[in-house]
């Protein structure tokens, strides 16, 4: 793959008729070790968030070997990972997936949210005795910029009758949950914690593992800059909860490792007033823009283009024939921007590539590597906060 400076630099050698993907493995890299720093647990990446190899090869070579996978396709992929820890962290499957998993691929760590469920694991997997198992419990997501909740969940009333029981066929259990993505607020992961922690004494069932799931976020020009020092680890995970469960902490970070490490680099094929069209949108790699109200970061970066002029507030509009094919943003962009001109847009690191399909014979890509910092970053200086981090320190 080839690699560039910057996209200005790759646009000095070339004018691209296809959208490019630009990888950045050091973002990934980089927010890999932030998080094997400070985190004091497991630390799980959600494979869902970006598949690209370049950027699992940046994550192991970081250290983060172990992967919550949701599907006999993830599990492939993440299983080629030298040492890697597979959790199927899907609470629905289906038996010949829980199978293939456990047979073929070593999978012993499986999340469950119902009777049917466990009863499915156990029965796929032959009664074994080395699995570990998962409750996911339904858990609030008013902190969360996109919602989860209401697919998946065991709730209150139902978990201390499936904790009792999956207690009696598990080497190890643990409780799991999720807060929703993109969540802003540290106080959601220490609402769903105290909420795990109510649930363990009034089921009077002891647990080996608490996984917080993901949902940790990343920083984009909508949302406010996520807070990381001492008030979003107070929140996040409170000591007197945890510490007293005796049991390990798990996370799954997805959008905070990988959001960072790609963007797209996409073309001006039209402009009406204040509406740009591009050559990739909503059922590209900006379906979030579309669907999800996300302000992606965005920059001119033809050579020698617009860089004094002012900015402008823009919508966008993607390649397809659909009317949905819309990104309201608004994005900030030289006022002097017109058909022809290139566009860096930034953060689509998390979901962008994995969402993008063939509608209306779009969705092609061009790849490369890009050495420059992101549009964004929360990580800047990630070397210095690593000492001066705030999670709780093992008891």
């Amino acid at each position: 793959m080839d690699v560039f400076t910057s996209a200005s630099e790759l646009l000095r050698h070339h004018r691209p008729e296809r959208p490019v993907l630009a990888l950045r493995p050091h973002a990934a890299q980089r927010a890999a070790k932030w998080f094997l720093a400070n985190f004091p647990g497991r630390v799980l990446y959600a494979a869902k968030a970006n598949d690209a190899p370049q950027i699992i090869e940046a994550l192991a070579e970081a250290g983060i070997t172990a992967f919550d996978v949701a599907s006999l396709v993830e599990i492939q992929r993440m299983a080629a990972v030298k040492d890697a820890e597979l959790y199927f962290m899907n609470p629905v499957s289906r038996g010949a997936a829980i199978s293939r998993a456990y047979r073929e691929f070593g999978v012993r760590r499986f999340a469950f949210d119902s009777a049917d469920e466990l009863d499915k694991v156990i029965e796929e997997t032959d009664g074994a005795d080395d699995l570990t198992l998962f409750l996911r419990i339904a858990c609030p997501n008013t902190h969360s910029l996109i919602p989860l909740e209401g697919k998946f969940g065991a709730s209150q009333a139902e978990a201390p009758e499936l904790l009792l029981k999956a207690r009696q066929r598990a080497t190890r259990l643990g409780i799991t949950f999720h807060v929703g993505s993109q969540a802003v607020v540290p106080a959601a992961f220490g609402e769903a914690i105290r909420q795990v922690g109510q649930l363990i004494v009034s089921s009077g069932v002891l647990v080996d593992a608490i996984d917080i799931g993901g949902g940790f976020p990343s920083r984009y020009p909508h949302s406010e800059r996520p807070i990381w020092r001492a008030s979003w680890t107070r929140w996040c995970v409170p000591r007197t909860n945890w510490r007293s469960t005796l049991a390990s902490l798990l996370c799954e970070p997805g959008r905070a490792l990988v959001a960072e490490a790609e963007s797209v680099i996409v073309r001006v094929d039209a402009r009406r007033d204040n509406a740009l069209y591009l050559n990739d949108g909503a059922f590209g790699t900006l379906f979030d823009a579309a669907y999800s109200g996300f302000r992606f970061p965005a920059r001119l970066v033809t050579p020698s283009r617009g860089r004094t002029a002012p900015e402008a507030e823009f919508v966008l509009y993607g390649p397809t024939c659909d009317s949905s094919d819309y990104l309201p943003g608004p994005f900030m962009l030289p006022a002097s921007v017109t058909e022809g001109d290139y566009l860096e847009i930034g953060q689509i690191g998390a979901y962008g590539r994995v969402l993008a399909n063939r509608f209306n014979g779009f969705g092609v890509f061009d790849e490369v590597v890009l050495t420059d910092e992101p549009m964004l970053s929360m990580y800047e200086s990630a070397e210095d906060e690593t000492s001066q981090a705030a999670w709780p320190a093992r008891a």
